[in-house]
């Protein structure tokens, strides 16, 4: 008899396992129950009971997940579940994973819901490449929303603090309720018809699923795939997602962020400027510097210290040149071109003169100016030097009496004794 194999508790758990995590039926599903045993652990995880008039399964919803709830669950409750079946390893029991739990009535939204997404998402309306960028410096940002509500607050005290240039167009449109689909369309349309915004912001504040449903409608998702100017969504909280986000431009995790996202801030403008300045700064002082050195590069070259050697390099041409014709080119080649030699010799004496008598002309006006102011000149006219211990005196006050004087004249000196000293009252 064969020895049969026995396997371990562990083993089999395991397999169970395996099978409930490979049966793609068992991956998503969606079921309707009533809540029952609730209980939420220290940690943010809930623990529930689903059941139906004649089952029940345990189920457990872990605190990463509970942040979509819009309601807090209880027992009684009639619910809509979003999981997954697996098996509990160490206790051998299988049980729901709950990845999105709704109240009953908002599941048949979720489910219209998810029929519309994936409609328009064939369709193309939420393709990367329809979206376009928000523009940098908006003079003009457009506001779709309640226009007594929290969010247009919001938007305007952001965007006032952030960028007071851009003036704020209010588009007031119902965000909620069931004529809310047709007023939000309706407003969108208007923006693009008045072409006034450079960017548009639709949005509302956060709240339960039927509250947001407005921005879940075909009618919206195609005003906003429509709009010609950039569009920003701004639906509900963090964890909010409608239709809208899909299809705009770009999506805002609130209002308050939205505003951010659509215009810059002044505080970084400031600084920018402030960057560039100094950049520029830096760069005209640099050229600058690359100039100066540059035109004392030029000024100290030969040419400009000696002028005299561009004429004698020009000289030495000719002479070359002179050369190679008397050596390779006919006799009447050559003798054109002695004549031009001639000529370009005789502008060289002519420059040369040129120079000449400039520097001449220069040098006799500077000795000019020189006479002017030579004391021996001014002699020549009848002034006198006079002097008193090798001292020259200015004024009779600075004469000694008792001392000789000597006077200089143009061509001599005279020694002097003083008579009389005379002073003018």
């Amino acid at each position: 008899m064969a020895e049969r194999k026995y396997l371990t508790v562990t083993a089999l758990n395991r397999y169970l396992k395996y099978k409930f995590d490979h049966d793609e039926n068992l991956q998503t599903i969606l079921l309707k129950a009533e809540i029952s045993n609730f209980k939420r652990h220290s940690r943010g995880h809930l623990y529930l009971t689903l059941k139906d008039d004649t089952s029940q399964i345990s189920a457990v919803m872990f605190q990463g997940n509970t942040r979509s709830l819009h309601f807090e669950p209880k027992d009684g409750d009639k619910v809509i579940v979003e999981g997954h079946i697996s098996v509990y390893e160490p206790y051998g029991t299988y049980q729901v994973y709950i990845n999105k739990l709704d109240l009953d009535g908002i599941g048949d939204l979720y489910l219209a819901y998810e029929q519309l997404k994936q409609d328009l998402q064939k369709q193309g309306l939420f393709e990367e490449s329809h979206k376009v960028k928000l523009p940098q410096y908006p003079k003009v940002v457009g506001v779709i929303t309640s226009p007594t509500g929290a969010a247009v607050r919001d938007i305007i005290n952001v965007v006032s603090i952030r960028y007071p240039l851009a003036k704020i167009i209010v588009y007031p449109a119902l965000v909620q309720g069931t004529d809310a689909k047709v007023s939000i369309s309706k407003q969108i349309n208007q923006a693009n018809q008045d072409g006034y915004a450079d960017v548009l912001i639709v949005g509302r504040g956060g709240g339960s699923i039927e509250d947001l449903w407005g921005f879940n409608e075909e009618i919206v998702a195609r005003a906003i795939y429509a709009s010609k100017i950039p569009l920003i969504s701004a639906v509900g909280h963090e964890t909010d997602f409608t239709i809208a986000d899909f299809v705009a431009d770009v999506r805002a995790s609130t209002p308050s962020h939205a505003a951010e996202l659509a215009v810059p801030s002044k505080t970084d403008i400031i600084k920018y400027l402030k960057n560039a300045m100094t950049r520029i700064s830096v760069s005209l002082k640099q050229a600058n510097e690359r100039s100066i050195k540059h035109y004392l590069q030029v000024v100290s070259n030969v040419t400009f210290q000696r002028p005299e050697k561009i004429t004698e390099s020009k000289h030495l041409a000719l002479l070359y040149l002179e050369d190679k014709l008397n050596a390779y080119k006919p006799q009447k080649r050559i003798e054109h071109l002695k004549e031009s030699i001639l000529q370009y010799r005789m502008r060289i004496n002519q420059i040369e003169k040129s120079i000449l008598k400039e520097k001449q002309s220069r040098f006799l006006v500077t000795t000019q100016k020189l006479d002017l102011v030579n004391p021996l000149n001014i002699m020549q006219k009848g002034f006198t030097i006079v002097k008193q211990q090798d001292t020259i005196r200015k004024s009779v006050k600075e004469v000694d009496e008792t001392q000789s004087l000597t006077v200089q004249f143009h061509d001599g000196e005279l020694d002097c004794s003083i008579i009389r000293k005379v002073k003018k009252q």
